[in-house]
């Protein structure tokens, strides 16, 4: 038994040692693609969320436009609507 657990000591701190190194030598680098892989990302969505939000805001005013529009011009567009069905076609 004796024998067993002065080589069994020595090979699990190799073993250990082998795993933090490999760690350090594939998880590091990988993690650190991936941190920027994710930063590019994040990058590509704020973009396309700032064309949403300027196309938003572009709708935002032609309907603000039309609004208007059909606000002042009201009473006349009605006037004007009931005109065109009074006219005969031809």
């Amino acid at each position: 038994m004796a024998f067993d657990s002065v080589f069994l000591i020595p090979i699990l701190a190799i073993s250990v040692g082998l795993v933090a190194v490999t760690g350090g030598v594939i998880v590091r680098p990988w993690l650190a693609f991936k941190e920027r892989q994710l930063a590019s990302e994040a990058t590509m969505v704020a973009e396309k969320a700032a064309q949403y939000a300027a196309q938003t805001e572009h709708l935002e005013q032609r309907v603000r436009v039309l609004e208007r529009i059909l606000t002042d011009r009201g009473v006349d567009l009605s006037d004007e609507i009931e005109q065109l069905r009074d006219t005969p076609l031809n």
